[in-house]
C-alpha cells in the first residue's frame, strides 16, 4: 500500500513531541510542559465575539483571503505595530501559523529548490518544505558565551549557494534567540541584492522580555514589493492555539496566487473565528501586555531554578517561551525525555525534535503557571541532581 502513496509523505518522521505526549498520556500525573501553548483559556471577551457571531449567522462561505472586516483590522495592526503603512492587499487569512508557512512555501517553491533554515527550529518548518520536493539545509545557531548566536558568514555561504528561500524564526522556537536589528539589516540586505525570498515566522514577536514590547522583524525594513513574507498567529499572544487562525503579509502580487491556493487546501479559514480574530486585535492589547510579562516572570522562576542544578547548561531565552536546556553526561535527548517522563512524571520535548542540531538539549515550555513550574522543577531535581 506504501508503494501508492507520495514518496515525500512516507519519508515524514514520526512527530516526537507527539510521541512524549502520546506516552504521558498513558499515564497519570504527568506535568505536561511538551507542547508550545499557555495554560490559560482563550479571554472571554474573545469567546464572547465568536459566540456572538455564530448567533448572527455568520457561518457562511467568505472570500478566500479572508473576511474584508479581519484583513483590514489586521493591516492596521500591522501598520501601527511597525510605523510602516501596510494596505489590506497585502493580507492573506491563514487557518493558523503553520497554515501560512506551507502556503509561503506552495507559492515560491518549486520541486528541486533549496530553503535555508536557521535551526534548531520547528520541525514542521522543514519537513513542509521538503513535502514539496524542496531540499531544506540548516545553519546553526551556536551557544557561545551565555548566548544564542548565528554566524551569520556561514548564514550568508549557506545562502549564497543556490537557495530559493530563507527561513527565519524570531524569537526561536525552540532556543529563545533573538535576531537583533543589525543583524537583520544585513541578512535583508544580502538576500534582497540576490532576489532570495525571506519567510519571516514572527509568531513569537509580541513575546519578548528584558524591558522590549516587540522583537526587531524584516517588516520594518521591507518595501511592500520586496520578497519577503511574514507569517503571524493568533495563537500565542492571545491564548488561541485550538482557534487556528493566522496571517500572512506578503506582496501585493501573491494575493490571487494564496487565494487560489487557499482554494484548494480549505476554501478559507472558519467564518465566525475569523470575527473573533477582529475583537483580539481590536481589544486585546492589555491581554497580550499581560500575557508577555507573565511570561517573563516565568522565564524568570524557570531560569534561576534550572541553572541552579550543576548538570543542566542554559541560555536565558530572550524571547517566546521556552526553555532550551542540556543535561551533562546526556547525548541522547529523546532517551533523556522518555527517562524524565517515566521517573520524573514531567513531559519535555526532545532537542532532536527540532533537528540534529538540538539534540542534548531539552524543551520546556513555561506558559504554565508558577506553581506547577515549581512542582515540575521539583521532580526534575530529583531526577537530574
Amino acid at each position: 500500500m506504501t508503494a501508492q502513496i507520495n514518496k515525500s509523505v512516507t519519508k515524514l518522521p514520526e512527530s516526537q513531541i507527539r510521541h512524549i505526549m502520546e506516552l504521558g498520556h498513558r499515564m497519570e500525573g504527568v506535568i505536561p510542559l511538551w507542547f508550545g501553548e499557555g495554560d490559560e483559556p482563550t479571554p472571554d471577551f474573545v469567546k464572547q465575539a465568536a459566540i456572538e457571531a455564530l448567533n448572527e449567522d455568520k457561518t457562511f462561505y467568505v472570500p478566500n483571503n479572508g473576511v474584508p472586516e479581519l484583513r483590514q483590522a489586521i493591516a492596521e495592526y500591522m501598520s501601527t505595530l511597525y510605523g510602516r503603512s501596510i494596505g489590506i492587499e497585502r493580507i492573506t487569512v491563514s487557518t493558523s501559523g503553520m497554515h501560512g508557512i506551507m502556503l509561503a512555501y506552495q507559492t515560491i517553491l518549486d520541486p528541486g529548490d533549496k530553503v535555508v533554515i536557521v535551526g534548531p527550529i520547528w520541525p514542521n518548518a522543514v519537513h513542509a518544505a521538503e513535502v514539496l520536493g524542496a531540499s531544506a539545509e540548516i545553519v546553526p545557531l551556536r551557544e557561545t558565551e551565555g548566548e544564542w548566536k548565528i554566524d551569520l558568514d556561514m548564514l550568508f555561504d549557506a545562502l549564497g549557494n543556490g537557495a530559493k528561500a530563507l527561513f527565519i524564526n524570531s524569537p526561536n522556537n525552540p532556543t529563545g534567540w533573538m535576531a537583533e536589528r543589525a543583524e537583520l539589516e544585513a541578512i535583508f540586505d544580502f538576500c534582497r541584492k540576490r532576489g532570495i525570498w525571506m519567510v519571516c515566522d514572527d509568531v513569537y514577536a509580541r513575546l519578548v522580555f528584558d524591558g522590549r514590547r516587540l522583537a526587531p522583524s524584516v517588516t520594518e525594513l521591507a518595501e511592500p514589493e520586496d520578497r519577503v513574507i511574514i507569517i503571524n498567529s493568533f495563537s500565542k499572544s492571545w491564548n488561541m492555539t485550538g482557534w487556528r487562525l493566522g496571517w500572512i503579509t506578503a506582496p501585493a502580487d501573491l494575493l490571487l496566487s494564496m487565494a487560489k491556493l487557499t482554494e484548494y487546501n480549505i476554501a478559507g479559514p472558519t467564518t465566525f473565528v475569523q470575527h473573533a480574530g477582529i475583537v483580539a486585535l481590536r481589544d486585546g492589547e492589555a491581554h497580550v501586555e499581560r500575557s508577555r510579562a507573565a511570561f517573563e516572570e516565568r522565564r524568570d522562576l524557570v531560569y534561576r531554578r534550572l541553572s541552579a542544578l550543576n548538570r543542566i547548561g542554559m541560555v536565558k531565552p530572550k524571547g517566546a517561551f521556552y526553555a532550551f536546556f542540556s543535561v551533562e553526561g546526556e547525548s541522547d535527548s529523546l532517551a533523556l525525555a522518555k527517562r524524565i517522563l517515566h521517573d520524573a512524571g514531567v513531559g519535555l520535548a526532545p532537542g532532536t525534535a527540532f533537528g540534529d542540531v538540538g539534540e542534548g538539549y531539552l524543551r520546556l515550555c513555561f506558559a504554565a503557571s508558577p506553581a506547577l513550574l515549581n512542582e515540575a522543577i521539583d521532580r526534575l531535581e530529583r531526577v537530574l541532581a
